[in-house]
């Protein structure tokens, strides 16, 4: 049985339903293309009529009811793309249009509180399921499109390497009959001008390309990990980048720790030091410097090697750095974007870690590979 007081509320409420629903609808923020605003009187109506019709229900079917209406409608907001402080805003108006309401019945304080309570109740829960399902399903948006990205950046991957095996397989045999054709005129002509120059830039090719050669699935057969000495790799690779370091008057500066042996793909390795000394060097010629300089530093740290390779060139944008290692990223015109992503490939490989920290005074790039104990080759044999 219902109180008189109950009664007279309801009737009140049933009385004023389409005056109360057209004030929450004349007070809330709707925007032009939002292609359900045309349902918002609809779903203040059936959120009214659960208020009206709570003292029929059990908990459990008045709490089922709401959150059925509140899914149904937080997916038209999801569609609708709206903004979910609007959302929660919009709603709460008619909280407020409720009280006011209220306040004309002239209940006593105690039903008063009760019917303040009642409303809370069904907002609040309303609420609750509303957003909870309108962050679900957005997140579920974003996970899918991350998805899809992730499976577009897969396909080029995929596709650039069967694209790869074909080009180096085309490219490399005609490159290889042309470099030994050189070392023939070098034996017959030792004075013959501009062979060196030619060599050397054959050589140079042979290394750029070795780089999509990376991003091939296909390993080469024999490929095993061997001994190599570090400050010996990093002194070929600069003698391989002097006509660049010369061009560009860039300044070396070397600070390396002392003979460290590491085990594995030397030319892989050295693939990572030319990738990131060249863009360096390429970075400082397009910088106004008056002094451009490479700082290339190495120390021991535990059982690890630490080598800092780094430049006074601009600072690289903190939103940048977080994007530089992955693939097709590149600030340059002609670039691939995949010289720091195969560095990070082939450092990981190698079961270590390549960063980027950069300040208005220096870039650095930091490499952090495992060094080994090396063990000789006729380990466990006896020596005649």
């Amino acid at each position: 049985m219902f109180t008189e007081s109950q009664t007279d509320l309801i009737d009140f409420f049933n009385q004023n339903k389409q005056k109360l629903i057209q004030e929450w609808e004349n007070a809330i923020v709707i925007t032009k293309a939002d292609p359900f605003k045309m349902k918002i009187q609809e779903n203040g109506a059936a959120l009214l009529d659960v208020l009206l019709h709570m003292h029929k229900m059990t908990k459990q079917e008045l709490l089922d009811i709401i959150e059925k209406l509140a899914i149904e409608v937080s997916q038209e907001r999801v569609l609708a793309d709206i903004n979910l402080g609007d959302f929660v805003y919009n709603v709460n108006l008619g909280r407020t249009v409720l009280y006011s309401y209220l306040s004309n019945v002239g209940l006593p304080w105690s039903d008063m509180q009760e019917a303040v309570n009642k409303i809370n109740f069904c907002f609040d829960k309303f609420l609750y399921y509303a957003v909870s399902h309108y962050s679900e399903a957005k997140n579920k948006i974003i996970e899918e499109k991350t998805m899809h990205i992730d499976s577009t950046h897969q396909d080029r991957l995929t596709l650039l390497g069967q694209m790869t095996s074909s080009f180096i397989h085309e490219f490399r045999n005609p490159l290889t009959s042309v470099q030994g054709f050189i070392q023939l005129l070098k034996a017959d002509y030792p004075n013959m001008k501009y062979l060196d120059i030619i060599s050397s830039e054959l050589d140079q090719l042979n290394f750029r390309i070795s780089q999509f050669l990376l991003l091939s699935k296909k390993e080469l057969i024999g490929k095993e990990k061997d001994y190599f000495n570090l400050n010996t790799l990093i002194d070929e690779v600069l003698n391989f980048l002097y006509p660049s370091i010369l061009d560009g008057k860039v300044k070396i500066k070397k600070e390396l720790s002392e003979e460290i042996i590491l085990n594995g793909y030397a030319d892989e390795i050295r693939q990572v030091f030319i990738n990131i000394i060249f863009n360096a060097i390429d970075v400082l010629n397009h910088a106004e410097n008056p002094n451009p300089t490479v700082e290339i530093f190495s120390c021991l740290d535990n059982q690890s090697i630490k080598i800092n390779i780094s430049n006074n060139g601009p600072v690289i944008p903190t939103e940048l750095r977080k994007t530089i290692f992955e693939p097709f990223f590149t600030t340059k015109k002609l670039g691939t974007g995949l010289g720091l992503f195969v560095c990070k490939e082939i450092i990981e490989k190698h079961k270590g870690v390549l960063e980027c920290e950069s300040s208005p005074d220096k870039t650095t790039f930091s490499i952090l590979l495992p060094v080994t104990p090396v063990i000789p080759k006729n380990h466990g044999q006896e020596i005649l």
